[in-house]
């Protein structure tokens, strides 16, 4: 049996104090095992991205229990080598890489950070990995499509070989010819390196495609958890889920992202 990777207990994630307060988050568990892929799917504001920031590091006022391949974490302090293991790739390829830095140099900031030797050899295999000519180590973020950003972007988070990617709507921001070749790209990659894959999208056809298993938030809290199988299926318990999916299936052109 695989070892679970991410295991959240009784998170709660508030904003604000008083009559202002605003709970984000309302007592969620979740565990996913090594190798899974398992997905967040809710509207905006349902805390989705919320549980993510929680688990990445970068929300830090949560109550409950994280614990990162069967470590607990703090809220206020990360350990270096807890950040290594896990990697983020954001929403917006472009907002993400810094516009005035090479390629090469975006790749070698983690390795600086981490005191991680062999530098030209680990980026010349990144890029190799995620489809990118070498060569592209020494272009600037302007100089590539919104495709080939991401990339990078996703190269940047593997170069640490970590053991998780969270992946907070990765695809959003791209075309859809280009969304199916990113996600055909992480379900590769997750294959090939045995990763497991946290992924927030408000894109029930993504989720679908990528993911084991689907959460489906709605106000701060899981409404219902479903297989992949199930949600293609159509055989789901609440009636939120089956509007999610329902509205999803009329607006996708024929043949992209379908379901396999």
């Amino acid at each position: 049996m695989n070892r679970q990777m991410i295991e959240v207990s009784g998170l709660n994630v508030s904003f604000g104090q008083g009559r202002k307060i605003n709970r984000v988050v309302r007592g969620v568990d979740l565990a996913i095992a090594q190798g899974e892929c398992f997905g967040l799917v809710g509207e905006s504001g349902c805390g989705k991205s919320t549980i993510l920031g929680a688990i990445a590091g970068r929300v830090k006022q949560w109550q409950g229990s994280i614990r990162i391949a069967g470590e607990e974490v703090s809220p206020e302090r990360r350990k270096l080598d807890q950040l290594r293991r896990q990697q983020i790739v954001f929403q917006d390829p472009f907002g993400s890489l810094h516009p005035r830095h090479t390629i090469g140099t975006v790749l070698s900031e983690p390795l600086d950070i981490h005191g991680i030797p062999d530098r030209d050899a680990r980026i010349d295999t990144v890029l190799d990995q995620v489809g990118l000519p070498r060569r592209f180590r020494f272009r600037y973020p302007h100089q590539l499509s919104g495709g080939q950003r991401q990339r990078v972007a996703i190269a940047r988070a593997l170069i640490l070989d970590p053991q998780i990617l969270l992946l907070d709507e990765p695809t959003s921001a791209l075309d859809v010819s280009i969304q199916a070749e990113i996600l055909n790209l992480l379900k590769d990659l997750r294959t090939e390196r045995g990763l497991t894959y946290l992924l927030v999208s408000h894109d029930m056809a993504v989720v679908t495609y990528l993911c084991d298993r689907i959460a489906v938030m709605q106000k701060g809290r899981f409404v219902e958890v479903a297989s992949r199988d199930a949600m293609i299926r159509g055989e789901l318990q609440h009636p939120y889920t089956r509007q999610l999916r329902d509205g999803s299936l009329g607006y996708r052109p024929t043949g992209t992202l379908a379901a396999e």
